[in-house]
């Protein structure tokens, strides 16, 4: 077993019995190790960074299709990680939430309200790692890697705008505790610094909004109709239904207007961050 194999280290997630991520991560690593390639040179030969292949191998990012496509080539093997790829996907989202995942990729804009939570583009791992270790889920590395492998759509050059209203509730709630919720706040602060990212918050003092039922997120597309996300317990639904998402659109409007600005929002943040350093 070399120092670069994902159970070098006693890493559970890296057992292929856990999971189709983690089978995944294993099978790639064993063809690798056959080709005599170390994980820097089949990133290189695969466009991708080293850090990237080896969260693949341990089980903490899923990878894309165009990578999986990519290690067939390199490695040879016959197509056989792209045949495996449509089952991993299939584990690391809930059915009812993959539509949405792969429309949110070719969206021009995406607007999201948030209750309770920073919303999983803008959220870190161990923050991601504390709400699902607190649901008790059984598959919550899974969902980790899932949800840290969406914001990549944040990384493209043509990237959709992002715009989040946040209630307040989401600064004050210590998720993982004061210095992950730091962490988390100042990963939003910078999310902020882009142009493209737009964050509001709605503080306390302005009473009842217009979603005070719970958090949804919409997708302005630019070929076919918008579709709008609403958030449930157990599960939730999207809908491309003119009516209902011309009712978000305007639910959101209202949202914004009863953020504090941009600038505001911004300064809000930062003194909370204070507070829980």
């Amino acid at each position: 077993m070399t120092a670069e194999s994902p159970r070098a280290n006693g890493d559970p997630k890296a057992d292929p019995k856990v999971s189709t991520l983690a089978y995944f991560g294993t099978e790639l690593r064993i063809r690798r190790e056959e080709a005599g390639l170390s994980q820097t040179v089949l990133a290189g030969r695969t466009f991708c960074t080293h850090s990237y292949i080896s969260r693949i191998e341990t089980a903490s990012r899923v990878p894309s299709e165009e990578f999986a496509q990519r290690c067939d080539d390199v490695l040879g093997t016959g197509g056989m990680f792209a045949r495996l790829w449509p089952i991993v996907i299939e584990h690391a989202y809930p059915d009812w939430f993959r539509p949405f995942v792969e429309l949110e990729k070719d969206a021009v804009a995406i607007w999201d309200f948030e209750s309770q939570v920073v919303p999983g583009l803008l959220q870190t791992e161990e923050y991601a790692q504390a709400l699902f270790a607190a649901a008790r889920l059984p598959n919550a590395d899974e969902l980790v890697a899932a949800r840290m492998t969406r914001q990549h759509i944040l990384e493209r050059d043509n990237r959709a705008q992002l715009w989040v209203v946040l209630d307040e509730s989401v600064l004050r709630r210590a998720v993982g505790g004061p210095a992950v919720m730091a962490r988390q706040l100042n990963a939003v602060l910078e999310a902020a610094e882009d142009s493209r990212t737009i964050v509001q918050v709605i503080p306390f003092d302005a009473g009842e909004h217009a979603s005070m039922d719970g958090p949804f997120a919409g997708l302005t597309m630019d070929e076919g109709a918008d579709v709008v996300y609403i958030d449930g317990r157990a599960r939730g639904h999207i809908s491309a239904a003119p009516d209902e998402v011309a009712g978000y659109h305007h639910a959101y409007d209202l949202l914004r207007a009863d953020a504090l600005s941009p600038k505001a929002s911004v300064d809000m943040i930062a003194a909370r961050v204070k507070e829980l350093s």
